[in-house]
């Protein structure tokens, strides 16, 4: 007798949406473009304008840009309002992680993210947060340069 109860259960809870599908591909679909477009260790930061590092490529570098509307750097004009996602496949060891700014300069005060060597990519911009500030990071990058772990608080992480 437990058995059809337990099938109304499971059918029940399949119906609401509370049991996920069994299938091995629980990923969003755009972390797949990322994973795609994952080059290795070669060095570089990298930025899209469309989540999931799909189309509308910004730019890519091995050093920091201090502002991401100047005119200098990988990332210019516009930039700064329209990155949402982000890939960071520098080299592991020493500066090797990407702390994204909401001010130019690296200014701190208005807030910042880090995106960790081992976390690759952030495909998402819009569930992140800068740091101390609590605004949401999508669209609103306007400087990044390499730090060392140690130079990001523990809620700063991207994801």
């Amino acid at each position: 007798m437990r058995r059809p109860a337990t099938a109304a259960v499971v059918i029940a809870l399949a119906s609401l949406g509370l049991i996920a599908p069994a299938t091995s591909a629980t990923a969003a679909p755009q972390d797949y473009r990322c994973q795609e477009k994952w080059p290795g260790r070669d060095g570089y930061v990298r930025a899209w304008q469309h989540y999931g590092c799909d189309e509308g490529f910004m730019g890519e570098t091995t050093g920091d840009d201090r502002s991401w509307s100047d005119g200098e750097g990988a990332f210019r004009g516009l930039d700064h309002t329209i990155a949402s996602s982000v890939m960071n496949s520098g080299f592991i060891g020493g500066k090797d992680v990407v702390a994204f700014y909401a001010e130019k300069d690296y200014a701190y005060e208005k807030g910042y993210v880090c995106l960790a060597p081992g976390e690759k990519w952030a495909d998402n911009l819009t569930d992140n947060y800068f740091y101390g500030t609590g605004t949401v990071v999508n669209d609103r990058i306007r400087s990044h340069r390499w730090v060392n772990a140690s130079g990001c608080a523990a809620g700063s992480w991207l994801t």
